[in-house]
């Protein structure tokens, strides 16, 4: 770890400070002698039966080691009991002096500020610190791979190695065969060792994408091995113990796993002690534009291009859209768009058109809504759901009128049930009589 500089006082025994340098030493924190530049330090007071809650502090700690037998609740500032011992009080202080760890999930494509990409950062780092089971559970394209490696990197196992494996890839006899591995000669084309994916994410972490398509006999091996950690490679004599994390996923809701017999409850029930449930790009639509602008950059940088923006048009409609195939289709329309745009500004009228094709729609803040005038200008979330309005108006319209009023169609394309866009229809009061025609009669 990089070391921490600290400046240490004592209101304790002699024993008792010799055990909280020892800590400081075994936690790899270094501790300057005197009070100069004490801004550039942390102050660290350790203190003993002798303290006295009533006893100025100056300087004022920002860590307080509590060696008595007395709690210090009237104390301003953060306290730690002394666990008992150096090694314990080293882990405390390696936890405590550690700089935040969020910014690693940044680092994963975990883009965005809503509520509900924040819970799921704050439950990632809760369970990164266990080595339990985690189970990962979101729609296809919401980053479920993402979030299993930043619990990895945000974890004591950071350094080891994170084994990706798609369980939906392999048959029974070769997923056992990759999971524990073989030695030479086991079967036909053994020709030499192999270590599986256990071994191969030694003092790291397993991931298994797509874990309900695993077979019943898949599934038995798997559940057996989360049982005890052991394992005995195929051809081998002898059993080997396994010093691994396993993170499992599924795209499959917890009520479509145990219903029928899709998946062992038993094999549910132990991958799920810790969960992890990644919310759809719908409802996290604020963090579109910063996705969008992400993802713009990194083909900019990939094709060594100029930096392209999303017209205001297209950013309303982006942000509006559900997004059924989540971040995955966001980002694969954005790099088409990308490609196919010779401007620098990317201008899509309608839902998933592409640049420069004509369209009915026509809704820009400035025409269709006032959001310049300063002078109509109503909170955020008034001229957001304004904006909204005028887009899903126009967008039913251009839709039907494609479509010759073809309301299955219509559904179709826009990628909703035929009930739910029939509701929008009635919403707006949009007449679909208008646009029918003998050649898609509905």
């Amino acid at each position: 770890m990089t070391k921490t500089k600290i400046y240490l006082q004592c209101i304790s025994s002699e024993e008792e400070r010799s055990l909280i340098i020892s800590a400081l030493d075994a936690a790899g924190i270094d501790i300057v002698c005197s009070e100069e530049s004490l801004e550039e330090v942390i102050h660290l007071l350790a203190v003993g039966d002798g303290f006295s809650a009533s006893m100025p502090l100056l300087p004022k700690p920002d860590l307080l080691i509590n060696f008595s037998h007395h709690p210090l609740s009237l104390i301003d500032t953060e306290v730690l009991p002394w666990p008992g011992n150096v090694k314990e009080c080293a882990q405390l202080l390696r936890n405590w002096f550690a700089p935040p760890r969020l910014h690693a999930a940044v680092g994963l494509n975990m883009i965005g500020s809503s509520e509900s990409l924040q819970g799921l950062i704050a439950v990632i780092n809760r369970v990164s610190h266990s080595d339990a089971p985690v189970l990962v559970q979101g729609e296809t394209g919401t980053g479920k791979e993402v979030a299993a490696r930043a619990i990895h990197y945000l974890s004591p196992r950071e350094a080891g190695p994170f084994v990706p494996v798609n369980c939906g890839a392999y048959s029974d006899d070769l997923f056992i065969a990759e999971l524990f591995g073989f030695e030479r000669g086991a079967f036909t084309d053994a020709k030499k060792n192999h270590a599986g994916f256990i071994e191969q994410a030694e003092k790291g972490t397993l991931f298994l994408d797509e874990v309900d398509s695993l077979s019943p006999k898949a599934q038995v091996v798997l559940l057996r091995f989360l049982q005890d950690r052991e394992y005995r490679p195929l051809g081998s004599s002898g059993y080997k113990r396994a010093n691994v994390r396993i993170i499992a996923a599924s795209n499959k809701s917890t009520s479509y796993l145990l219903s029928g017999e899709h998946f062992r409850e038993d094999l549910f029930y132990r991958l799920d002690i810790l969960a992890v449930n990644i919310p759809p790009l719908r409802q996290r639509s604020d963090d579109i534009p910063q996705l969008c602008q992400h993802f713009l950059k990194r083909f900019s940088q990939e094709y060594n291009r100029p930096n392209k923006v999303l017209s205001q048009r297209t950013l309303a409609w982006m942000s509006a859209y559900e997004w059924p195939g989540n971040i995955r289709e966001l980002e694969n329309y954005l790099h088409k768009l990308f490609v196919l745009t010779e401007s620098t500004v990317i201008d899509v009228a309608d839902v998933k058109g592409l640049p420069g094709t004509a369209s009915v729609t026509h809704m820009t803040c400035e025409s269709s809504t006032g959001l310049m005038d300063e002078n109509t200008l109503d909170s955020f979330q008034q001229e957001k759901a304004r904006v909204i309005e005028e887009f899903e108006k126009n967008y039913i319209r251009t839709l039907l009128q494609r479509c010759a009023g073809n309301i299955s169609k219509a559904a179709r394309l826009a990628g909703k049930e035929r009930r739910s866009f029939t509701r929008l229809i009635e919403k707006y009061g949009v007449d679909k009589n208008q646009y029918q025609t003998d050649r898609y009669p509905t």
